[in-house]
């Protein structure tokens, strides 16, 4: 029987990193609740050992019970009964086995029903269960909203909706509307305070909700009457139960069937404030993006994955000119540079998640005591690191996955065309990866400031100094040399000095930190796993060296003058 986790022990080596025990240090706090929960864990072993055995059931769902409903959900899709959704039938299903499983609200407190898991697992599990069906993931994966429920609300709204989330209640995030998509300081649900009523009455409608008939939302309203920014905007807790809000309608999608896509109409819906007014934009969408975007890199590795695995299955099974299509220069070229996608994209995510879970758990224990000053410097650093690769981590895999994708089907070449193999489903799911929690454009504009501040130079120049195997040395002089050029192509954009050339060169520039950083990733990796990553270091060198030097000789070539041949498809008068 196929098992997500136990099938690719790629995925073990990165729960190992030396990193998770300070992790696992920090989230269990000395281990104190071993004294009131008989399923907590003893030490630093048990709680991987702990992990792991949630992965292996988490992996065994996946890759049976959500990979066996995947094309029936596909079909079927979401049903819009009245002003409500009803899931497709295998939908249902995956929920009831994942809610019968306990693997629900994963990272909240046991306090509140929660296994108490750190970020690293837990973002495994959403991997593991897009592997299947990226669809399902959406769904799943959303209950990682109570993230900023906990860190936000009171311990009133912490004792009613955490429990109910770590039990299966299914949550949504309502941002966008029919004119704020990227832009939400354009929000204009409004929400008034009604003293009759003792609560917030939210009215408006709300586009493009994922998950948009869900029991709990967090929802993103304008509050301060006369406002137009993202300063009137707060954010509020609407429960399903209270009532006030339909479904108009659902979306007809390219990809992810399984994930009903709404248009939500809110007439008086009853919400209550989540945390302080003004500050819904400014500082808790931040906070929800960035663990959704977390979670769409994962997605986005999920569908890679399975995109290998799908090809490499095809190219060792399909027989032309009397052998298997895999013998061939061409195809086995093609799969090998999809494994060192996959393998660089993987840990670039694992990366990012480990700096998420340092800062937020040393976040976390700043709310039940003052930091000592090395907590601070620690939780500075990490929160710093954190949010420079985020935008890395969900760009680059979502782009690879989608690469990756139509790789696939070219393998299976006519047959990847018709509807009989999964990919074309893979490949359709993909698509929206690079689109949604922020499009790749958004993302090189999130991570550009790491570019401009010298961030990204000093992670490469940070993991210069690792030790390699000797074998590979010689990679990571490529490396240096690679990092060289991107200081050098940062120091000709600054020359410039225009915001426009910056702005027009920073998806190279970006794209460029990206290729070195996982590639010192996979050198690690590599040094430590040879048998798991050296041929995909060795492939990915090839391929980034010659991406970079693409990207360098585009960058060298711009001159502000030459922008003038970008805009000829402006209006005339925006020239």
């Amino acid at each position: 029987m196929a098992n997500n986790y136990t099938d690719h022990p790629e995925l073990r080596f990165e729960l190992n990193h030396p990193l998770m025990k300070r992790i696992v240090e920090l989230k269990e706090r000395n281990f104190h609740d071993k004294e009131t929960y008989d399923y907590a864990p003893l030490d630093f072993e048990d709680t991987m050992d702990s992990y792991e055995r949630v992965l292996d059931i988490v992996g065994d769902i996946a890759g049976t019970t959500v990979a066996d409903n995947a094309e029936g959900v596909d079909l079927e899709g979401p049903h819009h009964e009245g002003d409500r959704v009803r899931y497709a039938s295998g939908t249902e299903k995956n929920m009831e086995a994942m809610v019968k499983a306990g693997m629900n609200g994963m990272t909240m407190p046991r306090r509140f029903g929660g296994l108490n898991f750190a970020i690293t697992p837990y973002t495994m599990c959403a991997e593991l269960v897009a592997a299947s069906d990226p669809g399902f993931s959406n769904i799943w994966s959303l209950q990682d909203c109570i993230e900023t429920l906990y860190e936000f609300g009171n311990e009133d709204q912490h004792s009613r909706f955490i429990p109910r989330v770590c039990e299966g209640a299914t949550m949504s995030m309502d941002l966008t509307e029919p004119d704020a998509g990227s832009d939400l300081q354009r929000v204009m649900l409004k929400a008034t305070y009604s003293e009759k009523d003792g609560c917030w009455l939210l009215n408006g409608v709300k586009r493009f909700i994922t998950n948009g008939d869900a029991d709990i939302h967090l929802v993103l309203a304008r509050s301060e009457e006369g406002t137009t920014d993202g300063r009137g905007l707060s954010m509020f807790i609407y429960d399903k139960r209270q009532g006030g809000v339909n479904v108009r309608r659902i979306e007809n999608k390219l990809g992810i069937h399984g994930s009903p896509t709404c248009e939500l109409v809110y007439k008086n819906a009853h919400a209550e404030l989540c945390g302080d007014r003004k500050l819904g934009l400014i500082k808790y969408v931040m906070a929800l993006m960035n663990g959704a975007r977390l979670g769409i890199a994962a997605q986005s590795v999920g569908i890679s994955q399975a995109a290998y695995n799908e090809g490499l299955a095809y190219a060792a099974d399909r027989q032309q000119f009397g052998k298997p299509i895999i013998e061939f220069p061409a195809v086995y070229d093609m799969l090998a540079l999809m494994k060192a996608k996959l393998d660089a994209g993987r840990a670039l995510l694992y990366q990012c998640s480990r700096y998420v879970d340092l800062y937020k758990a040393l976040e976390d224990i700043s709310r039940e005591r003052k930091l000592e000053a090395d907590e601070r410097k620690e939780q500075k650093e990490y929160a710093k690191l954190a949010d420079s690769l985020t935008p890395l981590a969900k760009g680059i895999n979502s782009e690879y996955a989608n690469q990756n994708t139509y790789d696939s089907i070219q393998i299976h070449g006519g047959s990847g065309f018709m509807l009989d193999y999964p990919i074309q489903r893979f490949y359709r799911d993909a698509r929206i990866t690079s689109i949604y929690e922020g499009t790749t454009q958004l993302q090189v504009v999130a991570a550009i400031r790491y570019v401009t501040n010298g961030s990204y130079l000093k992670q490469m120049r940070d993991f210069e100094q690792a030790e390699v195997s000797e074998a590979l040395r010689p990679i990571q002089e490529r490396a240096r040399a690679m990092a060289d050029t991107f200081a050098a192509a940062v120091d000709h954009v600054k020359a410039m000095e225009s915001q426009e050339a910056l702005d027009f060169c920073a998806r190279h520039l970006v794209e460029i930190a990206a290729n070195v950083i996982m590639l010192h990733l996979l050198l690690h990796n590599a040094t430590e796993a040879p048998e798991l990553f050296d041929n995909s270091v060795r492939v990915y060198a090839n391929f980034v060296e010659a991406e970079i030097a693409k990207h360098n000789t585009f960058i060298l070539n711009t001159t502000v003058e030459q922008l003038e041949a970008y805009r000829q498809h402006l209006p005339e008068n925006e020239q």
